[in-house]
């Protein structure tokens, strides 16, 4: 991307470090890479896995059972103590990709890390541009996550890769008074560990489609929304399926808007009540309630529910691929 570009990215991670609109940054984030080392997965690329894996056990791959880094009480979260979003990508290298201009960022994740069985290839491209909808100029990116399974070491490996952005359209330092609509209530009740318990329920209190009004210190939503029930409609590689709107946002104040858009059949949405990050040089305080999140993937630990992790599970030959969009826009 160009010095211009309203978005920007670091190779650490394939971190989102912009996203510009009207003056105003997004997304939190730091000034240099070094300061995401430490951080709560601001703007990484998660990987191998997303969200939770409970005891850091895969159960049944290639016939065996794996242990896994436990990172997070009694959790495996997000690929782990060192995950891809702590890891140097190759890129930006400069690409031709569905007919736009891209970059992609690739890396090579060992047979072995963080517990995983197989090497496998992850490739991260980001599209950039502005598209004109009734009038209005939105900033767009989409994002394609294309994995593959490169080494002999097994048959096959687990998969979910998601963008751990959070954003922040109020323009001040928490999501105070951020309008927010849900495409989808259905959602997956987890126990107190944060792992499903295997049914969809619908959320409390929420309506899809309806607007509500998102708070810095209470209400809080950590929890993985369902579009798509129907496991049988779920490829590996989502990409060929429609995007469907996840969320909207807006806030009175700054007039930003901004949209969500995946292929993907399910999504963490998070308030970021946990955010805690000290004033230092790279930046001021951030704290409860400073961002929100929307992670496409797929269910919370799939690969260990018989009846999911055909959407989580990589063989040889095979393609794990989603695509998420993100579109911004001042009105």
């Amino acid at each position: 991307m160009s010095e211009q570009s309203p978005i920007k990215f670091f190779s650490q991670g394939a971190i989102l470090n912009e996203f510009n609109v009207a003056g105003h940054n997004i997304v939190l984030s730091f000034p240099s890479p070094e300061a995401y080392i430490d951080a709560q997965y601001f703007g990484e690329t998660i990987g191998r896995v997303a969200n939770r894996i409970p005891n850091g056990q895969i159960h049944n791959l290639n016939g065996r059972e794996y242990q896994l880094c436990v990172n997070k009480g009694t959790n495996h979260l997000h690929g782990g103590k060192e995950g891809w979003g702590k890891k140097t990508f190759r890129g930006p290298t400069p690409v031709s990709h569905n007919g736009k201009n891209a970059v992609r960022y690739t890396y090579l994740s060992p047979d072995g890390e963080e517990g995983y069985p197989g090497a496998v290839e992850l490739q991260v491209f980001y599209t950039v541009y502005e598209k004109n909808e009734q009038g209005v100029a939105k900033t767009t990116l989409e994002v394609e996550y294309h994995v593959e399974l490169m080494s002999q070491e097994c048959d096959e490996t687990a998969v979910n890769v998601t963008n751990h952005s959070y954003f922040n359209l109020s323009g001040s330092d928490t999501i105070e008074g951020t309008q927010a609509v849900l495409s989808t209530v259905d959602y997956l009740p987890v126990d107190h560990n944060g792992i499903p318990l295997g049914s969809v329920e619908s959320y409390p209190g929420l309506e899809a489609g309806r607007p509500f009004v998102l708070h810095a210190n209470e209400g809080k939503i950590d929890h993985c929304f369902v579009l798509e029930r129907d496991i049988s409609n779920i490829p590996l590689d989502t990409r060929a399926r429609q995007a469907q709107l996840l969320a909207s946002f807006s806030h009175p104040d700054t007039k930003i808007h901004l949209e969500v858009y995946s292929t993907e059949p399910a999504f963490q949405f998070y308030t970021g009540q946990h955010i805690k990050v000290a004033a230092s040089e790279y930046g001021p305080e951030m704290k409860s309630g400073a961002g929100f999140c929307v992670e496409p993937g797929r269910y919370t630990n799939a690969i260990n529910v018989p009846e999911w992790r055909s959407m989580m599970a990589l063989r040889q030959g095979q393609v794990w691929g989603a695509k998420n969009i993100y579109k911004a826009w001042k009105a």
